[in-house]
């Protein structure tokens, strides 16, 4: 499978979390918000911002564990299973596609309103779907041309929205006048919380990013550092230009406008002040249009590496290195949807479906915990886990049942379209446990046949720390494992493991015995309690394995007071003297690190003591 290449930075994080944000949520939505509480608008927007701090916590977490392509879908198919992936992905696609078609209208919008200025001549409503196609196929070219160019782009127009906002914040303070907030809470608390689920939307575009975390530099830093302080900063701009607006313009006049910030920079800061946040207002959209189809264009992508869309789809440029057959097919959907679509009435339903995979990514959180697998080891933890999930699930549950018939109805039709196309094309193709699975298995005593999960999360794990396994590393790959029930002598366990040694390194099974035994006479190897490393040199040249053994009841050893649990037997010629000594180092690194034995005991089978090992924080050997 190819990969994308790591071109994102911080920056760019940051740029394209923000950016998705800031578009209609500040430069449409107040004036609308307003009009149902009045003043009181302000705290809407807080609590709305409170409101998201679950689903970043939650996405940054599932980023770090799994920093793939696909963002939702990718987490709620490994989570859920292939039907709940089907849908998560289909419906993000979906979901972000249609944000980003409506961002491009909003531009067409605005150019329109520029253009009048030059020629009053009235615009057809064909005239500005072809403007917003045209500005669609431009996006879609330059996300094709490259990734990091599309990140440098939304870097600098982000740059230049917050510089205007903090402008307008600024020079917008002294404006403001007190006699405005008056009834600030006229309306009653409950209409301020049902407003903040109508303006809740302004903040969805903030978890997006982790659809490109495949992409992202140090990802296990770079996204959720990115994206906390994306809705950190947001959050205060959102907040400081709404109080300023509310401030400074009539009620009537701010209740009926379809450009609230523009209106409010005209009363401080004239003809110049209104073209300004009127350039700001392009800005804005012009990012969410341009990070909606970086972001968008990934869920196909993942979808067709896993098998569950066709395999061309996945299929990455070799000039550009990006997915351009994926870009095509969103960019070419956004274009169809602004030329044939009422945008404005799916919005709402691509909202509902935006809060359901919020439900989900939070749900996933829950389950990749529970199901213990060794292999899922975020480099950020959400904290009071599970209390701030389990409340976001039902205040998002809330959420969408306001939304009404239509959005519900369309989402369970997504449903239903993901059962009946898993049925018909993947279900012959792929076969996967999910973390779910891992959960069942516990709770039934029923063994999964697969450890594919595990396995993958490993791998994706070595990716994201840049490990470059080296000689140990390999050896941990082809090892024998033994996972032995009940308490045992330890004679019993060593022939055992010479039986196995002696048909991997050609030698004499009763001398591999005799050594053993004779090792532990003159020695014990008992390193620390519990742990063992029971080492012998055999005959020939070029010769070293590894042998695991795990005894959760323990094995005894003569003088030993406890029972060995870990043990890892070595067995080398005399010519792999050195490296014997530098495997004896790696295997105290691993011993000393958190949690190792704990980890070791509660290990599912043979292959998640492998993956323990394998997925250790030791520094690498790679001159050997």
């Amino acid at each position: 499978m190819a990969h994308l290449k790591k071109q994102l930075g911080l920056p760019d994080v940051f740029a394209v979390a923000a950016g998705a944000m800031i578009s209609s949520g500040l430069f449409v939505l107040p004036a609308i918000a307003y009009a149902k509480v009045g003043p009181a608008v302000i705290l809407s927007y807080f609590f709305a911002s409170i409101l998201i701090i679950p689903s970043v916590l939650s996405k940054a977490e599932l980023a770090t564990a799994m920093p793939r392509a696909g963002g939702t879908y990718f987490y709620i198919e490994r989570s859920f299973g292939t039907v709940w992936g089907l849908f998560g992905g289909l419906a993000g696609w979906f979901s972000l596609a249609l944000k980003s078609a409506f961002a491009v209208v909003g531009i067409a919008i605005l150019i329109e309103v520029v253009l009048q200025m030059v020629f009053p001549a009235q615009l057809s409503q064909w005239h500005l779907k072809t403007i917003a196609a045209v500005c669609c196929l431009g996006f879609t070219v330059l996300n094709i041309i490259s990734v990091k160019h599309t990140g440098r782009f939304q870097v600098w127009l982000v740059a230049l929205l917050l510089a205007i906002l903090a402008l307008f914040v600024i020079l917008g303070a002294e404006a403001v006048e007190a006699v405005r907030y008056k009834g600030f809470l006229e309306k009653g608390w409950l209409a301020v919380f049902a407003n903040a689920g109508l303006v809740f939307i302004s903040f969805g575009g903030l978890t997006k990013v982790a659809s490109i975390a495949e992409e992202v530099k140090h990802p296990g830093k770079n996204l959720p550092l990115g994206m906390i302080l994306a809705w950190l900063v947001v959050s205060i701009f959102y907040i400081t230009v709404i109080t300023i607006v509310v401030g400074v313009v009539n009620a009537d006049e701010l209740a009926d406008s379809y450009t609230p910030i523009s209106l409010a920079a005209g009363k401080f800061m004239g003809t110049a002040g209104f073209a300004i946040l009127g350039l700001a207002a392009i800005a804005a959209f012009v990012t969410t249009a341009n990070g909606g189809i970086l972001a968008a264009s990934r869920s196909p992508m993942a979808m067709s590496r896993d098998r569950l869309l066709p395999q061309s789809i996945s299929h990455i440029s070799e000039r550009f290195k990006t997915p351009h057959i994926s870009i095509l097919l969103t960019g070419g959907f956004m274009i169809a949807a602004i030329v044939c679509l009422d945008i404005e009435v799916l919005v709402k339903t691509a909202s509902t479906l935006m809060i359901i995979l919020f439900i989900l990514d939070n749900a996933s959180v829950i389950i990749m915990r529970e199901s213990r697998i060794q292999s899922y080891r975020p480099k950020f933890k959400s904290p009071l886990y599970p209390y701030i999930h389990i409340l976001a699930i039902i205040a998002y549950g809330a959420l969408v049942v306001d939304m009404g018939k239509v959005p519900l109805l369309t989402c369970a039709g997504f449903i239903v379209l993901s059962a009946i196309w898993f049925r018909l094309y993947v279900s012959r193709r792929v076969s996967r446990a999910s973390a779910v699975m891992h959960i069942v298995e516990r709770v039934t005593d029923r063994q999964l046949k697969t450890v594919t999960l595990e396995n993958e999360l490993r791998d994706i794990l070595l990716e994201r720390d840049n490990i470059i396994e080296d000689r140990f590393d390999k050896l941990i790959r082809e090892c024998q494992i033994l996972d032995i029930a009940g308490r045992r002598p330890a004679e019993q366990i060593f022939r055992r493991v010479s039986t196995i040694l002696a048909e991997r390194l050609g030698t004499d099974e009763y001398v591999l015995f005799e050594k053993f035994l004779h090792r532990e006479a003159e020695g014990g190897t008992i390193i620390q309690p519990g742990f063992a490393i029971p080492h012998i040199v055999v005959e020939g040249e070029k010769k070293f394995d590894i042998l695991l053994v795990r005894c959760r009841d323990g094995i005894d050893f003569p003088h030993a007071p406890d029972p060995v649990r870990i043990m890892f037997v070595l067995a080398g010629s005399k010519d792999q003297r050195n490296y014997h000594l530098r495997v004896l180092m790696a295997i105290a690194q691993i011993a000393q690190e958190k949690n190792f034995e704990q980890r070791w005991l509660t290990a599912r089978d043979t292959g998640a003591i492998r993956n323990l090992i394998l997925l250790s924080t030791r520094k690498r050997d790679t001159n050997s």
